[in-house]
C-alpha cells in the first residue's frame, strides 16, 4: 500500500509527521508524494491561525474527494485541528475514517491497519500524556539538517493562543531520550540540530524543578558529527545567565536567538498575556549583544492585537527600529474561538491589520537590507544548501539563516560540493535579505 502523508504546519508538527512515517515504515507501508498513486492518505493537520485552519481543512475536503471516489482506502487525519475539531470533521466529513489526536501518533500504524480490516476508531489521548523521544523517524528535510522536539505543550496561556488547549501543559521529554534521538540523527548524517518546541527555554522544570537547557546543550555539542546546533523558540522571560554563556562557550552552537516578543507596546503586552515589558526585553537582548556580539536575534510581532490603539502601534515601530532585530517576522491577529482575546473589546479591523503589518515589514525591510549590505566583506562557514539549475551557484545557509524562515547566501563557484558540505566563504554583495559570496581559497 502507498501513502500520501501530508505535514502542514510548524517543525514542530513536521517532527510528529517524520515520527509516524518511522512507525508506518517499520510496520511495512511505503510512501508517495503522487496523489494519483495513493491508495491512502494521512493529513497532519494545525490550526494556529486562521490562515493554517484553511489550509488544514481544504486539504482534507480535497482528500474526501479522493475517498469518496474510491481510490483511497483510508483517510486519517491528525495533528491540531483533529485534536480541537474532531467531533465537526467526523459530523461534516465522513469520509475521514479515522482520527488521531496532538498525543496519539503512535497509534498511527494501528490505526491505519484497522481501517484495512474494516474496523476504525478514533484515537484521542490524555492531552497531559508524557511524551517520549527517540523514536525511529524518516527524515524528511534532505537529511542534512533535522528538528529536535525536546517538549510538548505550553503554561504560558497567551490570550491569543489555542495552544494548551490542543497540546496541553508544558511537558519536557527525558534527556536521555533526547540524546538518543540526536545520536541516532547524527549517525544518519545530519549536521545541524535545531531544537524547537512550543518553548525550549523551560525545558526540564517539570521533569528535573530546574531549567536544563544548558545543561542538554552542552551533551548535544559532546556528539560526534553534529556541527551546528540552533535553538528556536525561546521565551524572553526565562532567557538566564548560564544559557547566554553556554551560547557563548560552545563552538557548535549558533549564535542566533529566535526569541517570540510580539509587541512593542507595554499596554498590548500586558493584554497579550505576556510576561515581560519592553525596559525587560531591552536589558536581555543588551546582555545577548554584550557577551555575544554577533548573536543574530530572530523575532515574530503581531499586527491589530484586539485594543492595540495607533499610539500603541507607533511604540511597536519604535522599539523595532531601536532593537534593530536582525531578522522579524510579522502576522496579523487571528482571533481564534476559545481563546480570552477573541472575545476582547476594540477589535481591529482586518485592513488597519494589514496596514500596520505592512509598515512593520516596511520598517524591518530598511534594517535588514543595510544589515546585510553591511556584511560584506565578512568572512563567514556556510552550510551548502543546493545548487541553482545551469548556473555555478550553491544555495547556502549562514550561522545568522534558520532554514524556511531566513535569508540565504549565494556562492558563486566552480567547484563540486554536496548539500550539507560547509564551506568558508566572504560576503562579496547583497540583495536585499539574501546576501552573494564567494569561496575562500584554502
Amino acid at each position: 500500500m502507498k501513502i500520501l502523508f501530508i505535514s502542514l504546519g510548524c517543525d514542530k508538527n513536521l517532527v510528529d509527521s517524520e515520527v509516524m512515517l518511522g512507525t508506518l515504515a517499520q510496520r511495512g507501508y511505503c510512501f508517495t508524494d503522487d496523489e494519483s498513486e495513493a491508495e491512502a492518505v494521512v493529513i497532519n493537520t494545525c490550526c494556529f491561525i486562521g490562515d493554517a485552519k484553511e489550509e488544514s481543512i481544504n486539504t482534507i475536503l480535497e482528500m474526501a474527494e479522493l475517498r469518496k471516489s474510491g481510490q483511497l482506502k483510508a483517510l486519517i487525519v491528525s495533528g491540531c485541528l483533529a485534536q480541537r475539531y474532531h467531533d465537526e470533521i467526523q459530523t461534516e466529513i465522513p469520509e475521514v475514517d479515522a482520527i488521531i489526536g496532538t498525543t496519539a501518533i503512535d497509534a498511527i500504524a494501528d490505526t491505519l491497519d484497522s481501517i484495512l480490516d474494516g474496523n476504525s476508531e478514533n484515537h484521542l489521548e490524555d492531552l497531559n500524556r508524557a511524551p517520549e523521544g527517540g523514536k525511529e523517524r524518516i527524515v524528511t528535510t534532505g537529511g542534512y539538517y533535522a528538528y529536535l522536539k525536546i517538549a510538548e505543550g505550553c503554561n504560558k496561556h497567551c490570550t491569543y493562543c489555542i495552544i494548551p488547549k490542543v497540546r496541553g501543559d508544558y511537558r519536557s521529554i527525558p534527556m536521555d531520550q533526547l540524546l538518543k534521538e540526536a545520536r541516532t540523527l547524527a549517525e544518519g548524517g545530519v549536521k545541524e540540530l535545531i531544537l524547537v518546541a512550543q518553548e525550549t527555554t523551560l525545558y526540564g522544570v517539570d521533569l528535573y524543578g530546574e531549567k536544563r537547557l544548558p545543561r542538554l546543550l552542552k551533551e548535544l555539542c559532546r556528539i560526534d558529527g553534529l556541527s551546528w546546533i540552533r535553538i528556536l523558540y525561546c521565551y524572553p522571560e526565562e532567557i538566564t545567565p548560564e544559557l547566554i554563556q553556554v551560547i557563548g562557550e560552545e563552538d557548535k552552537i549558533c549564535n542566533y536567538l529566535d526569541i517570540p516578543i510580539q509587541s512593542g507596546s507595554d499596554a498590548v503586552l500586558k493584554r497579550m498575556g505576556r510576561r515581560t515589558d519592553t525596559a525587560q526585553i531591552r536589558s536581555m537582548i543588551g546582555e545577548l549583544r554584550k557577551q555575544i556580539p554577533d548573536i543574530c536575534i530572530r523575532t515574530t510581532f503581531i499586527a491589530g492585537f484586539p485594543g492595540e490603539t495607533e499610539e500603541d502601534h507607533e511604540d511597536t515601530l519604535a522599539f523595532i527600529n531601536e532593537m534593530e532585530f536582525d531578522r522579524l517576522g510579522v502576522f496579523t491577529y487571528s482571533a481564534e474561538e476559545d481563546t480570552p482575546a477573541a472575545i476582547m473589546p476594540d477589535q481591529v479591523t482586518e485592513e488597519v491589520k494589514e496596514r500596520r503589518r505592512d509598515e512593520i515589514m516596511e520598517l524591518q525591510q530598511e534594517i535588514a537590507f543595510d544589515a546585510a549590505a553591511e556584511t560584506v566583506g565578512r568572512r563567514l562557514t556556510a552550510m551548502i544548501e543546493g545548487k541553482v539549475a545551469d548556473e555555478e551557484v550553491y544555495v547556502a545557509r549562514t550561522y545568522k539563516d534558520a532554514p524556511g524562515v531566513d535569508g540565504y547566501l549565494f556562492i558563486s563557484s566552480d567547484r563540486q560540493f554536496m548539500s550539507g558540505d560547509f564551506v568558508k566563504t566572504v560576503i562579496t554583495g547583497s540583495n536585499e535579505y539574501d546576501l552573494l559570496g564567494e569561496i575562500v581559497a584554502e
